[in-house]
């Protein structure tokens, strides 16, 4: 049976173009799609539990006795765990073969996904959490390899439309799920759900993927410096992100160490990966322009996707008062026109030029974003409507054109390292957009509330109206004391001021949304079309 390989292999004979080669042309068709279906569904499993256990964190939180603070590592565990492995995946699917590493991951994540549903604290929730996230960063950038490599060039616009499920379809319709399950059912089915998908995933990649030897050796030759260190800097940047807001940044002490730690750790890897014979990832592909260029646009695009998945619940939840199942159901029309779209885009690659899409994706993105920027207390679901269909097509357009000119032209064995930076720079694009934005919108909601508190003075005739308004209402309901009256009065308008200060800032969060977009279409701009989509790109 022929052994497919992902990477390179140290030996020079046979070469890894042969190889891979052949196993495309041995590989039965069914096989192959079905090697592509089944890890495009982990990598959807595994990108869809982030955000799923997201609209479910506040139940989870009181279920097991966590703190506010601290229920939030039940997020950062799986987070910091995916990142760290993403980089490390090539390799080690080098080491073990890829039907063992990819098959022993999966279950794992099966195993662990629904033991998070039998967690009673919270120490136990955060490890089994990050052993949940560890093997499920595998099958992300795993299912990106397998269709860039066992696919031929001319059918990979169909993988990456898959894949593109997991990237983009999968944040929009989390919350969704995520609010159903737990409204109805309760949280534990967040854990169960992955149950019958992730059987089928087993099944899937059992019966496609081709029995290979592991190559142990590897172990002893591997770039150990580069993998403590890159592992080292990640966990500590990614705790930055996910912590940084709620321990005040760097007036926090933590947040400074871990920040010092980041640095330090992440510039060793990079002279450590430009210096050493044999790298953990291959970093002189970012100097490749349409690859260079594209994860820079993948950058911005992790930052608006995940940060527009962040932005709208907590809107929805704090301004309008919906409830999990409710944000689910304005989150769902993000996703639902994906899942009509995504299929169609390969055709539109046919008959347009991809650039173009990019743009057009990127376009309508950012617009939907701008499309938000004048908000008011009565902006819910029907205002919501459209901007969230036309971020769900722009969504759509965009990855697989940008997945697949950015990866055009990448070489077998330097494939691994392609899909690692590919998908770790769109996860840690995430990770710095939420961030950024909590403190933006922290600071934004500050600055417009001092300017109406400035602006509202007993001295002013329309307030001391509102004020005078406002007492006589509460004393017809039920509180006799005028002063108490007042008191209410005055506070009400506070209350007030504050929601409208709320409002104003998260109309300025879409607004900085909308300007990232923007940055990554002019970055889109900088792409060179390859001669032939399926055939070499431009470097």
């Amino acid at each position: 049976m022929a052994t497919l390989q992902i990477a390179a292999n140290s030996n020079p004979q046979p070469r890894p173009e042969a190889l891979a080669q052949r196993a495309k042309s041995e590989m039965s068709s069914l096989r192959m799609w079905t090697a592509v279906v089944g890890s495009t569904l982990g990598a959807f499993m595994a990108v869809l539990n982030i955000q799923i256990v997201n609209a479910s964190l506040a139940d989870i939180q009181g279920a097991i006795g966590a703190g506010k603070d601290d229920g939030g590592w039940i997020s950062t565990s799986y987070l910091i765990a995916e990142i760290v492995v993403i980089p490390l995946s090539g390799w080690l699917a080098r080491v073990f073969s890829v039907r063992n590493y990819l098959l022993v991951n999966a279950v794992l994540f099966l195993i662990f996904s629904i033991a998070c549903a039998f967690a009673v604290n919270l120490q136990q929730m955060i490890v089994l959490r990050a052993i949940q996230g560890f093997s499920g960063g595998v099958l992300i950038p795993m299912a990106f390899t397998i269709i860039i490599t066992l696919l031929p060039k001319p059918k990979q616009p169909i993988g990456l439309a898959l894949f593109a499920l997991s990237a983009t379809f999968a944040p929009a319709i989390g919350p969704t799920i995520g609010g159903y399950l737990t409204e109805n059912y309760g949280w534990e089915f967040i854990f169960y759900v992955n149950l019958v998908p992730g059987s089928l995933m087993i099944a899937m990649l059992w019966a496609s993927l081709d029995r290979a030897p592991m190559n142990l050796g590897l172990l002893a030759k591997g770039d150990w410096p580069g993998i403590v260190t890159m592992s080292i800097g990640l966990a500590a940047l990614q705790t930055v992100l996910e912590e940084g807001n709620k321990e005040d940044w760097f007036g926090s002490d933590f947040i400074v160490r871990l920040s010092v730690i980041a640095a330090v750790s992440l510039v060793l890897f990079l002279i450590i990966e430009l210096k050493t014979a044999h790298p953990l990832l291959n970093l002189r592909l970012l100097l490749r322009r349409n690859f260079g260029f594209g994860i820079l646009a993948n950058f911005l695009l992790g930052i608006a996707l995940y940060g527009s998945a962040f932005v709208l619940p907590i809107y929805l939840s704090r301004i309008q008062g919906y409830n999990s199942e409710q944000i689910g159901v304005v989150l769902a029309w993000t996703g639902i026109p994906q899942l009509l779209l995504i299929p169609l885009v390969p055709r539109l690659m046919k008959r347009f030029d991809v650039r173009l899409l990019i743009i057009v994706g990127f376009a309508l993105f950012a617009a939907s974003n701008f499309m938000n920027v004048y908000m008011t207390s009565d902006y819910a679901s029907d205002q919501l409507f459209w901007p969230n269909v036309v971020r769900a097509i722009g969504q759509a357009l965009v990855f697989t054109p940008l997945s697949a000119i950015a990866t055009a032209g990448i070489e077998e064995e330097n494939a691994g390292s392609a899909s690692a930076l590919f998908n770790m720079m769109r996860n840690l694009g995430g990770a710095v957009g939420i961030a950024s934005l909590q403190t933006f919108l922290s600071k934004r909601e500050q600055f417009h509330s001092n300017i109406l508190t400035n602006s509202v003075s007993v001295f002013e005739e329309a307030t001391r109206v509102r004020v005078a308004k406002l007492t006589a209402y509460f004393m017809n309901h039920g509180i006799s004391d005028q002063a108490a009256a007042t008191h209410k009065a005055m506070v009400a308008i506070a209350l007030n001021l504050r929601k409208q200060a709320n409002i104003m800032a998260f109309s300025d969060t879409f607004f900085l949304l909308g300007v990232a977009l923007v940055i990554a279409l002019l970055a889109t701009l900088l792409l060179k079309k390859p001669g032939k989509l399926s055939g070499g790109g431009a470097h």
